[in-house]
């Protein structure tokens, strides 16, 4: 079996690339034979990472080439259906869900996080390109929702991000905060530039240096190369305490690794949220997003603040990661409970996923 995956892949972020290396861990799991063909931004790259076949987002000719000779296509995971980042992003992943249906191929869309679809134009795109696919699989109500209310006839079944469904266990990272802080314990801090007008840089480093006073060490862990060590450098240089920032160009397995060493996560990033829980590890979110919002409530975490609100400051996230820390095993033993559920959930996803493609399977040209 020959299987194409379409995402936000070959960009250096960690989330993303995270869901693409569990999807292919996964398939690999169920079907040791599977060949798979990945469209990326960085094909070389891709390709070497993880062991699988890679051509360019952008080629057309590649990309209907490699769809020709494949038993399937599969779109996801990830926010690719929003025009929120960008009003190319819609037109681009739908028109190769379009391409694989012309090409008469099975197409199953891989716990995707749906919307903002703004726009009528863009409404209809993404009602008519859905109502042809052969499933689709949401990560959240919010999403399952949104495709109601645009028309999609089909129902769409919601599963947890594919990243849940991994097992961190054999992980190692390859930084050492601790040694380089001299402290004992460490909190990890997930950060990303949102433009908002009011400025969060501050309330963080206010609650980061109550917490070093604590006895605590601070590791940021970018999770978008420099675009995150930029941000993370920022708040760093306002902190009055000493902090460390982790390498950005460590494995996405060695960011999990350190992310799950740590006593408690502060994050921006919704996989360095995910990264935490599937080590069991205690979060604080900051929401920039529903999406993040939606994943706190659903593993029962605190959000500290919202960036596009004034309601909080270093003062009451300081508190909130207090709280979490004074009744610790308390908490934990609720992100466990909670988790692991989605850990099983998340491991069926595949399965779906396979069974789509058996069905319409035949020998690969």
């Amino acid at each position: 079996m020959h299987i194409v995956l379409s995402g936000y892949y070959g960009f250096d972020n960690v989330g993303d690339e995270a869901i693409l290396f569990s999807i292919i861990q996964s398939l690999r799991k169920l079907q040791p034979d599977i060949k798979i063909t990945v469209l990326s931004n960085n094909p070389k790259k891709t390709s070497e990472t993880y062991d699988v076949k890679s051509v360019g987002r952008n080629s057309i000719n590649k990309i209907i080439q490699a769809l020709k000779k494949s038993d399937g296509l599969i779109s996801g995971g990830g926010s690719l259906l929003q025009n929120k980042t960008g009003h190319f992003t819609i037109p681009y992943y739908l028109g190769i869900i379009k391409l694989a249906k012309l090409l008469n191929k099975p197409v199953f869309i891989y716990a995707q996080g749906m919307g903002p679809i703004n726009g009528l134009l863009s409404e209809l795109l993404v009602k008519t390109t859905l109502n042809k696919v052969d499933q689709i699989t949401v990560r959240d109500e919010a999403s399952q929702h949104l495709l109601n209310d645009i028309g999609i006839k089909q129902p769409a079944k919601i599963v947890p991000d594919p990243v849940l469904g991994l097992d961190p266990h054999d992980y190692k990272h390859n930084c050492q905060p601790i040694n380089e802080l001299n402290q004992e314990e460490f909190i990890t801090v997930s950060v990303r530039n949102w433009h908002t007008k009011y400025p969060f840089n501050e309330k963080l480093a206010h609650c980061l240096d109550l917490l070093v006073k604590d006895g605590y060490g601070i590791v940021f862990v970018p999770m978008h190369g420099k675009h995150d060590k930029i941000k993370s450098q920022e708040i760093a240089k306002i902190m009055q305490e000493k902090s460390y920032i982790s390498p950005a160009d460590t494995s996405l397995q060695s960011k999990i690794s350190l992310i799950g060493e740590s006593k408690l996560l502060i994050g921006l990033r919704l996989h360095s949220l995910i990264f935490a829980a599937i080590n069991y590890t205690p979060f604080v979110a900051i929401s920039y997003d529903p999406k993040i919002d939606a994943f706190a409530s659903l593993c029962e975490q605190p959000i500290g603040g919202n960036v596009e609100s004034d309601n909080w400051n270093g003062q009451t996230l300081y508190q909130q990661v207090k709280n979490m820390l004074s009744s610790y095993k308390r908490n934990t033993d609720i992100l466990k409970e909670k988790v692991q559920v989605l850990q099983h959930q998340a491991r069926e996803t595949p399965e779906l996923a396979l069974s789509v493609f058996f069905k319409r399977h035949s020998p690969s040209l």
